[in-house]
């Protein structure tokens, strides 16, 4: 494989100038104004591009480029939206408090950055998908390869707005002020419906796999995981299993062999960071794809934190808090030292105590010596952290994670093909799935069988909350269930999330559309003046 960074600075190199024209243009429309308040066409004209497939392609990629901006995937608010308030994340200390108790108000501003971060790059990417299909200079080849790429982007957008919010404003046009103003919110089963087919569409576009630099783009087997999540959230059993057995039979993807290997951050190099298990993710590697903030104006690589993981930065542990024992802190310092490695990580985000425990999973059960780590070469630790996620590694201090998030991987797909193949027909079948990835997980092999419809719906509860543990997707899955409630309630948390079994309501289970938008259109409250029960 080529290096990918290599190929990343020699192709940004020759289209520096190009790109910095897209900057501009991208910085004109995400001001600190409200999303609302923008007016895409009034900065600088997009006219002047698409005259070649580089500069379409520098296009698409100021797209992706949007899903690392500070305030999207990168950041603790968007990681409090999927996972916090649920049974496995607690805090270690007083931070990010607003998911953690369910604190959350029209005014609170924990989820208005992402909300305009989200509508950047559907406004981004209606402008691309507007001009690169009239684009007279691009084959249709050329246009359906990024037409693609940009369908499944926005697709990420408004998939993650209609689990947050549910109803939101939709629109795949160029607006302007004047339209978006008074955009009314549109029903979520339009919306999805709508994404749906234009995941369709993408994955008759998109190739099965790139390399090299290309790596980090869409795939059709990214388009095609993403609408199964569409078909798995709206209860579309039969749409959402037929894309899931496509995916495991038909693409490139394979499980890894050994669960330890499905992230090994402390092992990730440029060459090896995408897993053959990794279908779709935000890549903060500085690829031809995504990398775009990680070049200065000279197009060369930074080595700042432009594009820093955050989210790995929340589970690394602090040095001040450990080790348990004071007196064990010279020995613990040593072998860190001794392994090239050090705690330099925030240490927020904890296993919750019951999930933590050992004695609470199965005997044998592999996965839970990768999920957690509890000591550190023999040295007990303050608390039990999430190991699976870390990256220790000295040349990665603070502030410096570029590990990929990873959004869907393969084990997902095949969890969701047993809950969608139970849902339609019983256990019978979704046997082979559930005991796919279970096959890894144990030793010696402990295999489902026996089981009653009702039982195995119950039991793919635990199931994808021990294969999938703090991979953002457990609160919305408890969210679908609709078991978010009960969860929180019977929950032993840490003394800092102790508000949330008496704070969380029903309306919790969806998120306020932030009152800056309101104010701005207040449009947005004629179908549901209680915006999702806040007021």
């Amino acid at each position: 494989m080529k290096n990918r960074k290599n190929k990343a600075m020699k192709n940004y190199k020759t289209y520096t100038i190009n790109w910095m024209v897209l900057v501009l243009l991208i910085v004109l429309s995400s001001c600190e104004k409200d999303f609302l308040e923008e007016d895409l066409r009034s900065g600088l004209s997009p006219t002047g591009f698409y005259n070649n497939l580089n500069e379409a392609q520098m296009a698409v990629n100021g797209v992706y480029a949007t899903l690392n901006n500070q305030n999207l995937y990168r950041n603790r608010n968007y990681r409090g939206a999927v996972q916090y308030g649920s049974d496995e994340v607690c805090p270690q200390r007083k931070v990010i408090q607003t998911p953690y108790n369910y604190l959350y108000t029209e005014g609170n501003g924990d989820l208005h950055a992402a909300w305009k971060e989200f509508y950047l790059l559907i406004r981004n990417a209606n402008s691309a998908i507007a001009n690169i299909s009239t684009a007279e200079a691009l084959t249709v080849e050329e246009k359906n390869q990024l037409l693609g790429e940009l369908y499944v982007l926005r697709a990420m957008a408004y998939y993650d707005l209609t689990r947050f919010y549910g109803d939101v404003p939709f629109f795949t046009d160029e607006l302007g002020t004047d339209e978006l103003s008074v955009l009314p919110r549109t029903p979520m089963s339009e919306i999805r419906t709508r994404m749906k087919e234009d995941l369709a569409l993408a994955k008759s576009y998109l190739p099965d796999a790139y390399s090299g630099g290309d790596l980090g783009r869409m795939t059709k087997w990214a388009a095609a995981a993403l609408k199964a999540k569409f078909h798995l959230f709206d209860k579309e059993w039969s749409s959402c299993l037929a894309e899931c057995v496509d995916i495991i039979n038909n693409s490139p993807h394979t499980l890894m062999d050994d669960f330890a290997d499905v992230y090994a951050y402390d092992k990730t190099t440029l060459d090896n960071e995408v897993k053959n298990e990794h279908i779709l993710w935000v890549d903060f590697a500085g690829d031809a794809a995504l990398g775009t903030n990680h070049l200065n104006t000279t197009g060369e690589i930074n080595s700042g934190n432009l594009q820093t993981n955050l989210w790995i930065e929340e589970y690394n542990p602090r040095a001040k808090d450990n080790p348990k024992n004071k007196g064990d802190k010279n020995a613990l310092n040593a072998a860190l030292a001794a392994n090239n490695q050090s705690f330099t990580g925030f240490g927020a985000g904890i296993a919750c105590p019951d999930i933590g425990k050992r004695s609470n999973w199965e005997a044998g059960d592999l996965r839970y010596d990768v999920t957690f780590m509890e000591y550190y070469e023999g040295i007990q630790l303050k608390f039990v952290y999430i190991g699976k996620l870390m990256n220790l590694n000295i040349d990665k201090p603070r502030n410096a994670k570029s590990e990929n998030i990873v959004l869907i991987r393969l084990a997902d797909i095949y969890l969701m093909a047993a809950e969608s193949e139970n849902e339609l027909n019983g256990p019978d079948n979704a046997y082979q799935y559930v005991n796919k990835v279970r096959e890894r997980a144990f030793e010696p092999d402990s295999p489902w069988g026996g089981l009653s419809q009702a039982e195995f719906r119950v039991k793919m509860y635990d199931e994808r909350k021990y294969e999938l543990f703090a991979e953002g997707h457990r609160k919305q899955d408890l969210i679908r269930w609709g078991i978010l409630l009960e969860t929180v309630r019977n929950t032993k948390v840490t003394k800092h999330a102790e508000g949330a079994a008496i704070n969380i309501q029903p309306k919790h289970v969806k998120y306020p559309i932030p009152l800056n938008e309101v104010l701005t259109n207040p449009v947005l409250l004629d179908s549901d003046p209680t915006n999702n029960g806040y007021r």
